[in-house]
């Protein structure tokens, strides 16, 4: 039964579990994927699991029959919460499921700096974090909303797809949504939440130009809008969002980006000496010389300032990862091989 793997998946603090057919069921444990002893999972065997899945998770197969592709939760009293993406592989069924569990992790236990928990003191604009898929942002985001929701009187909306970690009122209230259960779509949530009195909108994704140019209009008129975006660095964020636009809009998007944007965190996991996952951050703040370089179009000078501006709580990734090589958290390998500029590293690694 699907409940038993969900539960020994939780036992073994995996944070994702793999369903396919012709192979073993796989749980990714401290960012390495391991077969279980499961037996090679049929066709029929899938079936089974993911419609178990939707069993547990109360929701209609409606949508994956039709498409092919699927996100919803599903809640295990007393175990976890999962995220499941259901799709078609080969004519047969297959899901990847993410474990979430109840209780917001603590951001130190996490090792997520100080520095990313200053998003928490931001009171408008628009804040990015950034990263490849499963590299934490999910987890950093809930610690941010969690901080805002324990220390600042508040309405706090968060738009996902799905729903991941569940808040509970605290100093701020806050109203979740989420994409197809409650509402059609991150665009047209987002323009009604504008009329249900936010002070702060946690966007799980910003997905196309319409869905940007809303948040920077929210961002505009006095609210914080917290997203993400699935890129690396902050310059690459800051182009993306402005390539996304027509030729003819994007200079308009310099400008009103360049006077919304508080701060750009790029993160990535990275295994640690133990084979365990470690974060690892840069961190952008958007001050006058950050601002003029977007409006500008020079965004390639975006990392020589974020490298010479430490005194404004700006780090680089580079900069990030021999920070963690020189305190011993990673190895000199994992440090090269993740760097933007591997020479410059190998260079500093030789002095250190």
């Amino acid at each position: 039964m699907v409940i038993d793997w969900l539960t020994k998946a939780v036992e073994k603090s995996a944070s994702d579990i793999f369903i396919g057919a012709g192979r073993d069921i796989s749980f990714k444990i401290n960012g390495i994927i391991k077969s279980e002893d499961s037996g090679i999972i049929m066709p029929p065997d899938a079936e089974i699991l993911i419609t178990g899945l939707y069993e547990l998770g109360k929701r209609s197969m409606d949508k994956y029959l039709a498409t092919g592709d699927d996100d919803f939760p599903v809640t295990v009293p007393g175990l976890a919460r999962f995220r499941v993406n259901a799709f078609r592989q080969r004519s047969t069924m297959a899901a990847i499921i993410r474990v979430v569990l109840f209780s917001i992790p603590a951001y130190k236990d996490l090792l997520i700096p100080d520095g990313v928990m200053r998003i928490a003191d931001e009171t408008n604009g628009l804040v990015l974090v950034t990263g490849p898929a499963g590299g934490g942002k999910s987890t950093t985001l809930a610690c941010i909303i969690d901080a805002i929701n324990k220390s600042r009187n508040c309405h706090i909306i968060t738009l996902e797809d799905p729903i991941e970690f569940l808040h509970r009122d605290s100093q701020s209230l806050v109203t979740q949504r989420e994409v197809s259960t409650d509402t059609e779509s991150y665009a047209i949530a987002l323009r009604a939440c504008m009329r249900q009195v936010p002070d702060i909108i946690l966007l799980g994704e910003m997905r196309d130009h319409e869905t940007i140019k809303t948040a920077i209009t929210a961002a505009e008129t006095g609210h914080l809008v917290i997203s993400t975006l699935h890129t690396v660095g902050a310059a690459n964020t800051i182009d993306r969002m402005i390539d996304i636009f027509p030729p003819e809009q994007q200079q308009q998007i310099r400008v009103q980006l360049s006077m919304v944007l508080r701060m750009v965190v790029s993160q990535r996991l990275l295994p640690n000496m133990e084979g365990k996952s470690i974060p690892a951050f840069e961190i952008m703040q958007v001050n006058n010389a950050i601002s003029n370089i977007i409006r500008e179009a020079k965004t390639h000078q975006v990392d020589s300032i974020i490298q010479t501006s430490a005194q404004d709580g700006m780090i680089g990734m580079d900069a990030y990862i021999m920070k963690l090589y020189r305190n011993g958290d990673i190895s000199k390998e994992t440090a090269i091989k993740n760097a933007s500029n591997q020479e410059q590293v190998i260079r500093q690694i030789g002095n250190s």
